[in-house]
């Protein structure tokens, strides 16, 4: 079955709650180098309904917490909610995983596993956002031919 999605396009996109998503996107942005899509910001001018970054042909898509108990809100828990644990981890591919990684720690990130060079290929390193989100940054890219 073909997704439909245009080519150089991702057809997995994950979706990330933020209690100050503002501060999260500025993060985001600054650190990984994603550009601002979308942003859909209520009238209080702090909540963010709904937003989309892109890098490369990626994306991620993320909003403020749903504090008004939707059926999707209820779904969700930020990590300081759970012992700081997370069940998924975004990974980004990037052409300099020590410069990300020197931009993040400058940045005050907490990386919780150190750079290195991975034993299938490629360099990088795990991170945790202001929020506490896990995100792994690297040079390997699934996409290019397999090396073994």
């Amino acid at each position: 079955m073909v997704s439909g999605v245009k080519t150089g396009r991702s057809a997995v996109i994950p979706a990330l709650r933020y209690r100050d998503a503002l501060v999260a996107i500025d993060w985001l942005c600054r650190n990984f180098g994603f550009e601002k899509h979308l942003v859909v910001v209520g009238d209080d001018g702090r909540t963010v309904h709904h937003a989309q970054l892109v890098l490369g042909g990626g994306m991620v898509m993320l909003g403020s917490v749903d504090n008004t108990d939707s059926a999707y809100g209820r779904q969700i828990r930020q990590p300081d909610e759970v012992g700081g644990f997370e069940t998924q981890s975004p990974y980004i591919v990037v052409a300099d995983a020590d410069a990300v990684y020197r931009s993040v720690k400058a940045d005050g990130g907490q990386v919780v596993i150190e750079i290195k060079d991975e034993d299938y290929g490629g360099r990088g390193f795990t991170c945790r956002d202001p929020e506490g989100r896990l995100w792994s940054v690297g040079t390997y890219d699934p996409w290019a031919e397999p090396s073994r």
